[in-house]
Formats: structure tokens, C-alpha cells, sequence
């Protein structure tokens, strides 16, 4: 009954529903992708390997009922079950048990959970979304100064930003900055060369190799420690280590979904390329001519480059101020992410018969696919005698 003078013209939404749905989610789903994140837990000499095979949670019995859990001043929960197997590598015996893990806490009908007795309600907090943030700030001379965030889900945030004199700077969560070029060496562009031919020679980029003090990849494997371990001992092998698990490790450094996919957007080399105009011939793999050098790259044709998975594109830029159109006569060159669609880059060797008779939701692939496994997949597909079968087994396999 409403006694409200106004008639409503929308209906109330059930505004728990958010909360509950992802509850649910999280005792169905996502309680599980929490622990295989961690599974299998290995001993420190590695002969024994502790994997996480089920959970098992009786909801419907909780410990106490509500009103008894705030007499009691007790949690209002059930008991939380693993399914846990042991394996000992050395002989390959394996063991599996039911282990109590303590209580797990149950949501109320109405969104909230007993906590000692006293009733709570989670309130999120405002978190910024994984993935890669740009910006431009000016300094207090007016000059611009160019900003950038890679944020993931969980791990260290990786802040890259110029400076006056336009040299190139990293921060590796939130420590001391150092040269961007220090992080590149280290991460295997060891030479000056090495670093040209994969990012050009853009001044900023030259100027910030020559003040980084360093020219071999092992040179920069070790001031990179030296910044990130300062007073520790260094040895190739814990520089090495320490990398792998700042970025490369799944437990330690993750984008997660969202962040993969805002990432893999923003660096989609389409995004960077149109109006801009191009230095040289821009020619596909198949041979077909895309743009020619001296043209304004459009956005049909940008978006053409990519998907024929072209990956680096030198331009001569164009910028835009209000109505100020101005051309710079130095090359940029710009590098994309190694993404294509994998049924616009199939359909360029194969027709578009082949994709088409390809369900690429069913067999996992829902975004754009990394391009050199693409391209090594097409090779060996071409030399089938079915090559969309292949193909799809090959999807499949990996």
C-alpha cells in the first residue's frame, strides 16, 4: 500500500539483490578461484605438492540460528570443508582427505552477517579499476609532463612519467624512480639497438638512454635491483627472481579480467594510429598494400592494420589544438599489443568460410588473440588438408 500522491512510474528494484547475487557467486565460484590461485602449495624442497580439489559448505545448517548467534554474541556461520590431495613427487603417492578449515560466515536474507553478536553490513570501498591510466600535467614553467599508470588487481603498481628536460622515469610500487630504459635492459632489451628497433628513436627515449649509465641487459639487471633492493646482496639469479615475481608470477601480480581487457584496448594500436600520417608503405603480411606512405591513416584503415596484425607502424604525427592542425617532421613510431581478431586475421589466409564454420565462443575465445601464436597456427594450417580442423584442434590444444 502507498499513500503517496504521485503515482510511481518505475518500479523498486529488490536493492539486496546486488549484494546476495554476489554472495552467491562467491560461495558457488569464487570461493574455489581464490584457492587455485595458490594451488598446488609446494614445500620448500619440493617433494611435496598440497592442491585444493573442493570446498563443501552446508549453508542451510549454520552453527547457531540468527537470533540464538546475537544471544551468544557468536558468528552467525557454517563449517567449512576442503577436499585437500597430497601428492609426495618423489614416489608419486597420492592422498586425499576431507580437512576442516574453520567457520565460514553465512549472509542473512537481508544482506548483512552476524559478526559476536552484533549485526554488520559490508561497505565496499572505491577502488580504482585495473588496468592503464594516461594523463598530461603541466609543471609550474607551463611544460607538459606525460603520466602513466599500469594499476593491476593485486601487485605492484608500475608509474611511468617525464620529466622538464623530457627524460623517461618508472616507479615500481610507489618506490624511488628510475630511468625507463634501466627497466627495459633489464627485461631483455639489453643494448641501445635492441631498444631502437623495438621502440624507435624518439628523442625522449634517446636522451634517457644516454643518462642511464648502463649497456648490456646484465648492467641493467643489476641497478634495477640496486633501486628495488637497496642494501641487499646481488646475484644474477635473485634479480631474475625478484622480476619474475614482482610481474611474471599469477599469485603475486594479476590484472585480472577487467584489467586485461581495458589494457588490451587502450594499447590496441588502432586506438594510436588513425590521423596520423604514415612514414612508409604499410603492407600486410598477404602482401595486400593498406596505406601508402605520405596518407592520412583514417580509421577504417588504422583498424585494417591491426586486425592484419601488424604490430609496429612508423608516422609521421599530426596534432590537434582547437583548430590548429600541426605536422611534425620527425618519425614516431608506434608499437601495438600483439592482439587481432582471430576471425579477421584467419579470414585474410583462409576466406571467410573457414572462420565462419569456427565457433570461437565455444572453443574459449571471447577477445582478441596473441598474434605470433595466431600466426604460427596459420603456417602449419596451411599445409592441411583441413584447415579449419586443424585450426580448431589447435585452439583446443592450447
Amino acid at each position: 500500500m502507498s499513500y503517496s500522491k504521485i503515482d510511481e512510474i518505475l518500479d523498486i528494484p529488490d536493492l539486496l539483490e546486488i549484494q546476495k547475487s554476489s554472495y552467491k557467486w562467491f560461495i558457488e565460484e569464487g570461493l574455489m578461484e581464490v584457492l587455485r590461485e595458490s594451488s598446488p602449495i609446494t614445500d620448500f624442497s619440493g617433494d611435496f605438492e598440497l592442491s585444493f580439489i573442493d570446498r563443501k559448505i552446508d549453508i542451510d545448517s549454520p552453527t547457531y540460528a540468527i537470533e540464538e548467534c546475537k544471544e551468544r554474541d557468536a558468528n552467525y556461520a557454517a563449517k567449512l570443508y576442503m577436499d585437500v590431495q597430497l601428492r609426495n613427487r618423489v614416489t608419486d603417492e597420492i592422498r586425499t582427505q576431507e580437512v576442516y578449515i574453520g567457520e565460514f560466515p553465512l549472509m542473512t536474507d537481508t544482506g548483512s552477517f552476524i559478526i559476536n553478536g552484533a549485526e554488520r553490513v559490508i561497505i565496499s570501498q572505491l577502488v580504482r579499476s585495473p588496468g592503464a591510466y594516461f594523463d598530461i600535467i603541466r609543471d609550474k614553467n607551463d611544460v607538459e609532463l606525460y603520466t602513466a599508470q599500469v594499476i593491476p588487481n593485486r601487485g605492484a603498481w608500475i608509474e611511468f612519467e617525464s620529466d622538464a628536460k623530457r627524460i623517461l622515469w618508472v616507479r615500481v610500487d610507489r618506490q624511488r624512480k628510475f630511468h625507463l630504459t634501466i627497466l627495459l635492459r633489464a627485461l631483455g632489451l639489453g643494448t641501445d639497438q635492441e631498444i631502437i628497433d623495438a621502440l624507435g628513436t624518439e628523442e625522449s627515449l634517446l636522451m634517457t638512454m644516454q643518462k642511464d649509465g648502463c649497456k648490456t641487459s646484465d648492467e641493467g639487471l643489476q641497478e634495477l635491483f640496486r633501486k628495488l633492493r637497496p642494501g641487499e646482496v646481488y646475484t644474477r639469479e635473485g634479480a631474475q627472481a625478484l622480476i619474475h615475481n614482482n610481474f611474471f608470477q599469477p599469485s603475486r601480480y594479476d590484472l585480472a579480467k577487467v584489467g586485461i581487457y581495458k589494457l588490451n584496448k587502450k594499447l590496441a594500436i588502432a586506438e594510436r594510429l588513425a590521423g596520423h600520417v604514415a612514414a612508409s608503405d604499410i603492407i600486410a603480411e598477404d602482401g595486400e598494400l593498406l596505406v601508402l606512405s605520405g596518407e592520412i591513416i583514417t580509421r577504417e584503415s588504422a583498424e585494417a592494420i591491426q586486425q592484419a596484425g601488424i604490430n609496429v607502424v612508423d608516422v609521421f604525427p599530426i596534432y590537434r589544438i582547437g583548430d590548429t592542425v600541426t605536422q611534425f617532421d620527425h618519425q614516431l613510431r608506434i608499437v601495438g599489443n600483439e592482439r587481432v581478431r582471430a576471425e579477421n586475421y584467419l579470414s585474410r589466409f583462409f576466406g571467410s568460410e573457414v572462420a565462419d564454420s569456427l565457433d570461437f565462443s565455444a572453443l574459449g575465445i571471447h577477445e582478441a588473440v596473441y598474434t605470433p601464436v595466431l600466426r604460427e597456427i596459420v603456417e602449419e594450417a596451411q599445409a592441411a588438408e583441413d584447415p579449419a580442423e586443424f585450426i580448431r584442434l589447435q585452439f583446443v590444444l592450447r
